[in-house]
């Protein structure tokens, strides 16, 4: 019996790849193709594959929402994350969603093709880079990753959350009791916490890590 299969992810070159990879294993049937989460939730509801892969950083629905809404719906489906990001946030966002494997871009087409059949056959698989850091993980301890981004302040980390729900600093500094510059300094000091150039790489942080939801109203800065 062969595995049918998903693919969801927004980059044509390798969504084609991934299909053609599906296609060409005797194991492996490609059931639809999602670009964006929106679609993802769609075709899988339409289709009930036996697996999707899921790219986490899509437009509109990012990957751990639409994860979270297949397997609410339809918990027999596999969801095997297939992304470039390994931070720790991203990574338990995705298994809290109900992922049954999270594999990185860079792996083999065999190792990708073997996930693909061990989630389909019930269990959990990891690729060996996000397994090194999930080792490294409880060898310190669970504490220090419970919430995203702990080396981000209290205020920080609200302020990073209202901003991936959509809303600007005006709507942040209003809900919070803050000034808009208060709300700047700490947009600014998130942006160098995380590493990023500006607010939409920022927000793609934070809704891999589970946070907010697709925007209501356009950012601001």
């Amino acid at each position: 019996m062969t595995v049918r299969v998903v693919v969801a992810d927004d980059h044509p070159l390798f969504r084609e790849g991934l299909r053609s990879l599906i296609c060409d294993s005797a194991a492996t049937e490609l059931a639809g193709v999602a670009a964006d989460g929106d679609e993802a939730v769609a075709v899988t509801l339409e289709q009930r594959p036996d697996v999707v892969v899921m790219d986490l950083r899509m437009p509109g629905l990012n990957g751990v929402e639409a994860t979270r809404r297949i397997v609410a719906a339809l918990p027999e489906v596999a969801v095997l994350v297939l992304t470039m990001v390994e931070d720790d946030a991203s990574i338990f966002a995705a298994m809290r969603a109900g992922a049954r494997g999270y594999v990185l871009k860079g792996a083999e087409p065999e190792t990708i093709l073997r996930s693909i059949l061990v989630v389909a056959a019930g269990e959990v698989i990891f690729g060996s880079a996000v397994a090194t850091r999930l080792t490294q993980f409880f060898a310190v301890g669970a504490d220090a990753a419970v919430t995203p981004f702990p080396h981000l302040t209290g205020r920080e980390r609200d302020i990073l959350a209202l901003m991936a729900t959509g809303a600007n600093n005006r709507a942040i500094a209003l809900r919070l009791g803050l000034t808009e510059k208060t709300v700047r300094n700490n947009v600014s000091n998130i942006f160098a916490k995380l590493h990023v150039a500006d607010r939409a790489a920022a927000v793609a942080r934070a809704r891999d890590a589970g946070l907010g939801s697709v925007p209501q109203d356009r950012p601001g800065r």
